[in-house]
Order: C-alpha cells, then sequence, then structure tokens
C-alpha cells in the first residue's frame, strides 16, 4: 500500500440513509474466526487480493525492500495515545485491532518512520525479527529472480509469500471453483503475474514443485480501474466496461473470470476522496446471488470506513443495477478480509482460513440478512 490513515468510528453516514444509529448491516451476530471442518463449496469464489503488505512484504513505489516493508506494516499495528506530550505503549503484541477505544497506532501518530523496531519500536524488535526468519528462502536454493529477493541485510527472502500458493493448492485440492483478481495501487502487477505464470507452468517454485497440476491459467495482460463522479471504467487489453452501462454489467464481468490475472486500482481517487472507502479499490456484491461469491483481502481493509480502502457495492434486488455503499463493517469477515500480514507470514494455512471463514459466514449470514 502507499499510504495508510487512522481510524475513527463515524456512525451517521447519508450514502446509506442512517440516522446516526448504526448502519444497515446485513451481517447481524455473525459468528468470527470459527475453524471449518467442512466449509461449503457450492459457490464459485471470486478473490481479490492486494499486493503489498498482503501477499508481498515489499513495495517497487516507495523503493521499501523486505526489511522496511515489514518494519513499516509494524507501526500500523502497535497501538499507544499521547499522554501528558509523551507517547504511552497500550500494548506490548502486535494486533490488527486497537486494545481500547482510545488507542491509536503508531503510524496514524507520527507517520511513516524509518527504522522502527531500532529506535521508538525497539520492543518489537524481536517480533520483527522472528519474521524475517520465517520469510527466509529456503537455504541452498538457488536465488530466482522472480521468486525471491535481496533484503537491505543481504538476506535472501520469499517475494510472495507461501501462504498464497497454499491456498491455490488448498481450494483446488477441496475441489472448489475459483478465480483470483489481484487489485493493486502500487507498480508490481505485470511482476507478480510472470512470477505465477512460470510457478504454474514450470513447477519452478521450491517449496510448490507440484503447482503445473493445478491448471490454473494466467491472463498476463494486466488491465486498470478508473473512477471519477461519474462511476467506474475497467479495461483490459482492447476491452472496457463501464458503470454507464450499469453496474451488474461490471459484477457480470468480474464474476466471469477464470484462473489468475489483475488490474490496476486508481489510486490518485483514493488519495481525491482523502483515503476513505468511498474512494477506495470498487468491489459489487451481489447478496442474492446462489452460484459466486466475491471477497476482498487487503492490509487497508478496516472497520472504520474513513480508513479502509475497498468501496462495496451491495445490489438491492437479484436482478436489477441499483446498489447501496455497504459499511466495511457489514462485511468484515464475509466478503472483506483486514489481512494479518504477521500471521500470513508466519501460517501458510492463513489465507485458507480466512477464506473457510467468509465462505461460512457467507452461507449463514449474507442471505438470511439481504431479504
Amino acid at each position: 500500500m502507499e499510504d495508510l490513515r487512522e481510524n475513527s468510528d463515524p456512525r451517521a453516514d447519508p450514502r446509506n440513509g442512517t440516522d446516526g444509529s448504526g448502519p444497515m448491516s446485513l451481517t447481524d451476530d455473525v459468528p468470527r474466526g470459527l475453524p471449518l471442518v467442512n466449509p461449503p463449496r457450492g459457490r464459485k469464489l471470486v478473490l481479490h487480493v492486494d499486493l503489498n503488505s498482503t501477499i508481498l512484504v515489499s513495495d517497487a513505489v516507495t523503493a521499501q525492500g523486505t526489511v522496511a516493508a515489514l518494519d513499516y506494516f509494524l507501526t500500523t499495528v502497535t497501538w499507544g495515545k499521547m499522554n501528558k506530550g509523551k507517547w504511552e505503549w497500550l500494548s506490548d503484541a502486535p494486533s490488527l485491532l486497537p486494545p481500547c477505544s482510545d488507542a491509536v497506532s503508531y503510524y496514524s501518530q507520527f507517520g511513516r518512520t524509518l527504522s522502527f523496531t531500532s529506535a521508538a519500536g525497539k520492543r518489537f524488535r524481536g517480533v520483527l525479527d522472528e519474521h524475517l526468519q520465517m520469510l527466509r528462502w529456503p537455504e541452498g536454493v538457488k536465488e530466482d529472480k522472480e521468486l525471491s529477493i535481496r533484503g537491505e541485510d543481504g538476506h535472501l527472502y520469499h517475494w510472495i509469500l507461501p501462504s498464497f500458493f497454499q491456498l491455490l493448492r488448498d481450494l483446488t485440492q477441496e475441489g472448489q471453483e475459483f478465480a483470483v483478481v489481484f487489485r493493486t495501487f502500487g507498480s508490481d502487477l505485470p511482476r507478480v503475474l510472470r512470477a505465477m505464470n512460470r510457478v504454474l507452468t514450470e513447477g519452478c517454485h521450491p517449496l510448490f514443485p507440484d503447482l503445473p497440476e493445478l491448471k490454473l491459467n494466467v491472463d498476463m495482460n494486466p488491465g486498470k480501474i478508473r473512477c471519477n463522479k461519474k462511476g467506474v471504467v475497467l479495461t483490459r487489453a482492447d476491452q472496457n466496461w463501464s458503470t454507464r452501462d450499469g453496474e451488474r454489467s461490471l459484477y457480470q464481468y468480474l464474476s466471469s473470470l477464470e484462473g489468475l490475472g489483475g488490474f490496476r486500482d486508481d489510486y490518485d481517487w483514493w488519495v481525491a476522496n482523502t483515503y476513505s472507502s468511498l474512494g477506495g479499490k470498487p468491489l459489487w456484491i451481489d447478496p442474492f446471488d446462489q452460484q459466486v461469491q466475491h471477497i476482498f483481502i487487503d492490509d487497508n481493509i478496516r472497520q472504520n470506513d474513513e480508513d479502509s480502502v475497498v468501496n462495496s457495492k451491495v445490489f438491492l434486488d437479484p436482478s436489477g443495477s441499483e446498489t447501496r455503499t455497504a459499511f466495511t463493517s457489514e462485511l468484515y469477515d464475509i466478503t472483506l478480509v483486514q489481512n494479518d500480514l504477521l500471521r500470513a507470514i508466519s501460517d501458510h494455512g492463513y489465507f485458507t482460513q480466512r477464506v473457510h471463514i467468509c465462505m461460512e459466514n457467507y452461507a449463514q449470514n449474507l442471505q438470511q440478512g439481504a431479504s
């Protein structure tokens, strides 16, 4: 991600027709974080997956290597507050959510900070070192210019997290129909597509040599998504889709995708909308759709919409094109996953677990809430 903004909790919002008593929720009493033994597989999954701080621990736009990118991520998940002009830590362990209502992240208070764990965040240095060790490229395996990356410390690291490859393997072995749509503001998409094409055709990943057996195709043409006050336009190669033809048409197009591909989203529009979800990456959701479930995984998804990166549009009826903008909290762990980069590094089953939870919550709650 190029930038982050911190959380507050707005309640009244005219876009959803609320009066301040809370959002129009699709998801009352949603169970969270339940491990699934037999997740439902009736629907096709379309997985929208961010790159930086989601499946990549580096950032070409900000020129952050692996060490700096992970060090920076820690500033966004460590919490404290100002007390009599001094910073007071409120937790000793990183977490996606603040430990109490008045906590703010270190990033929110101080902005981008170089060498965080060598100075103010020294107490988290062990977390950094532990996860860098987990990211190390296998010892004795030759460097791969597309799959490995040389860190600032001279060590060789995985460029794409192994947990993402594990997700592809798990879903295929489960017999789950799915497509992957990479969604990024950054410039890494062409390289990611090249790398994915290699591992899925040549079997060149040292930990996942069997990936060609999955028979997954990669669309090597990176698309673009552009937004303005008039609507949204998706382009790929010589084709384009626009909300001027109805939002349903873009939903149907994204639902029809197969294999792996990606789009570069409109970062300037997010900036113009002060980094709020209203200017974020568009996602269309049809809670009446029995055939397709869309899931978006991004480190910048937050339950506060003033500081979240996905603009969720929920259709109001099964066949119409009219939508309403949904609060992130309505769809959290149903179609929206706030990525925990530390867990994505430490647990190869992390992405699979999060997708399973969304599948279960969607099946149990989304249609009931929409009806």
